[in-house]
């Protein structure tokens, strides 16, 4: 699928954040099942919650983080939407209209990461920025483009 890139819509931030509230509520689903999947069999295995052992309660936190970044690089890689995406008519590709490859998915996802811990200063860069990219956008060589209606 080729893209006209030059052509394409960059979507505000206010369809960013729709996006990320309608991902954010799957997400919780998501990671609730991921939850209990893990601390269920931990519990009967050791006869103890996983928050009472430091290394436990990381690793878990490890596992959840790692659950995020597997639902948004499949779906990133798979049509290059999220659910909230799809629902705000917004797409990732890469800088030249491509779709994204794994490796450039991982990437966006741990850019994103890193864009959201101060405070989300790096998603609201995009309110300042010329094209109206956040950092991760920058640093990943992807951007979010505006699909039209269907």
């Amino acid at each position: 699928m080729d893209f006209d890139i030059t052509r394409a819509q960059t979507p505000s931030l206010l369809r960013r954040l729709g996006a990320i509230c309608y991902d954010g509520l799957l997400l919780v689903g998501i990671l609730m099942i991921a939850t209990g999947l893990v601390s269920i069999p931990y519990g009967l295995i050791t006869g103890s919650d996983y928050y009472h052992n430091a290394l436990a309660l990381n690793l878990m936190r490890l596992i959840l983080v790692a659950v995020v970044g597997a639902f948004f690089v499949y779906f990133w890689t798979h049509g290059g939407q999220t659910l909230g995406m799809r629902a705000w008519r917004l797409r990732v590709l890469t800088d030249e209209g491509q779709p994204l490859t794994t490796g450039a998915a991982i990437k966006r996802f741990g850019w994103a990461f890193v864009s959201l811990l101060p405070v989300g200063l790096g998603l609201l860069w995009s309110l300042f920025d010329g094209d109206k990219l956040a950092w991760h956008d920058r640093k990943s060589q992807t951007r979010l483009v505006l699909v039209a209606k269907q």
